[in-house]
Order: C-alpha cells, then structure tokens, then sequence
C-alpha cells in the first residue's frame, strides 16, 4: 500500500448540470463549461454519470447511444480537452458485444485518454435494464503527480470499490453521479465518511434538474481526507471548484487506520487482490 501523498495540490471543477437533450447540446455545453473551468483555475473537470447523452433513457436508446472508446464521442470530448487545456471525467454509454456498459473517461488535458472504468454496482430496475455491470474492479492511474481513481454513483455507497482504491494508495476518488433527490444522504453523509476512512479525497459530481419523472438532487460534494467537506453545491446548475492540497492529505494520513487493519482476522475483505 502506497501512503505517500502528492507533491503539488490539484484543482478540481463539479459540473453539477441538467440533462441535455442531444449529445450536440452536451457537447457544446460542455465546451463552453471547460472554458469557465479553465479560467477559474482547475485542472480536471468532473461531469455527471452520462453527461453525454443522459441517463434514464431506455435500453434501446442507450443502445443506439453506445460508443467505444474511440467513437466520435469521447474523441469530441478529447478534443475539448486539448483547446482547454483541461483534463475531463466524462461519463457515456461503453460499446460491448451484448448491453452497452455505464462507463467513465478520464481524458487528459492534451486529448489523452489516460483511464477508463465501468460501473459495477447497478442501481434500480432502470440502470439494470439499460446496462450490464462492469466486470472489474477499479484500479488507480496518475495524473499531475496525483493517484486517481474513478467511480460512478451507486458504487461510491459501498465500501469495498473505495477501500479497494485507497489499498492501492489512492489519493482521490472522482465519482460521477445521477444520484436521486430522494437520496440525500449519499452527498452529506457516505461520500465524506468514505474519505475520511480511507484518508482521501472524494468528488461527487451529480446531475440536477429532471430526466422525464426523475429529480436529480444535485449538492455534488468534495470531501477531504478527514472526511470534512470542502464544498458542496445546492440544487441547481453549478461549477463548483476545489483545490486538493497535497499537504493536507499528507497530515491527514499520519492517523490514518489503514496500516492496522487486522487482515489476520477478516482476510482481504476490500474485494480484491490478495497483498495490497
């Protein structure tokens, strides 16, 4: 387990929006949101859980959404992200051979793609009906100094995907969301708790607004490594942006609990490789 923390801080933007109605429009939308992004400092923009095409569509529309990851979507994306400057966490509909998966890019700032992930843990009759669940357990990447790692709404709510990353010695988790607004205690509750037991950051980037008969409950929330929160957003449309500060993580991890995990007793309960 790696417990060093980065050397130079990294500043974050929340895109906390609305649902396009075509990817054209979140395309644009989401040009216009890098520049004010970049003019405010930040280095990685964070979108919702399928910004680029929306969410709660019906399997046969995802369906007819889906891309690889060298479709004309993420290399739109890709090319935003070089005019800007400004690496992206992008949600869209991953291409397989049966159910597209509910999947995430992170593209770096000279067009890139540095990580993907899908998520694992389906939430609802809806997300299951439009997606299989991804078959593998996040990993960390490194960006700007920085061990990332990447999440994707409902999987933030258990315990063993975020362990698993921090057992890997990451130093933030970004988590694009479409989390309900019915489910309040996800932002102000298990996303801080989640840092704070793993000795991390964690970024919650969800969507407002309504999606057909769905309300999205927007306050994306970052939480530092001692599980306070740095910033939280409200309801509505928002850029929310934070500095992770290196030495901040690194404090914070001078009592961090997992060094004296009793491994002897509960055996490797993170879901994961034996080792870590």
């Amino acid at each position: 387990m790696n417990t060093a923390a980065p050397t130079q801080d990294l500043t974050l933007a929340l895109w906390q929006t609305p649902y396009a109605p075509d990817t054209a429009t979140a395309l644009a939308a989401l040009d216009a949101t890098a520049a004010q992004a970049v003019a405010r400092g930040a280095d990685v923009l964070v979108c919702p859980e399928m910004s680029l095409t929306g969410y709660l569509l019906g399997s046969q529309r995802i369906a007819a959404l889906a891309e690889p990851v060298d479709g004309p979507l993420l290399r739109a994306v890709a090319a935003i992200a070089r005019r800007h400057g400004i690496a992206i966490a992008v949600g869209w509909p991953l291409a397989t051979a049966t159910q597209p998966h509910n999947a995430v890019a992170f593209i770096g700032a000279d067009g890139t793609l540095l990580h993907t992930y899908a998520k694992t843990h389906l939430f609802g009759d809806a997300d299951r009906a439009q997606f299989t669940p991804g078959p593998v357990l996040p990993s960390v990447f490194a960006y700007r100094g920085w061990r990332l790692g990447l999440l994707i709404c409902f999987d933030v709510e258990f315990p063993e995907p975020v362990r698993h990353l921090a057992l890997q010695g990451a130093d933030a988790v970004l988590v694009p969301t479409a989390n309900m607004i019915e489910y309040d205690e996800v932002p102000t509750l298990l996303a801080p708790a989640r840092a704070c037991e793993n000795r991390m950051y964690v970024a919650y980037a969800n969507a407002c607004g309504r999606e057909g008969d769905t309300t999205y409950g927007g306050w994306s929330t970052v939480a530092g490594p001692l599980g306070e929160v740095l910033a939280r957003a409200g309801r509505d449309a928002a850029l929310t942006t934070v500095t992770l500060r290196a030495v901040d993580l690194a404090q914070a991890r001078l009592s961090s609990p997992l060094p004296h995990r009793r491994t002897d007793l509960y055996g490797n309960v993170d879901g994961g490789s034996p080792g870590l």
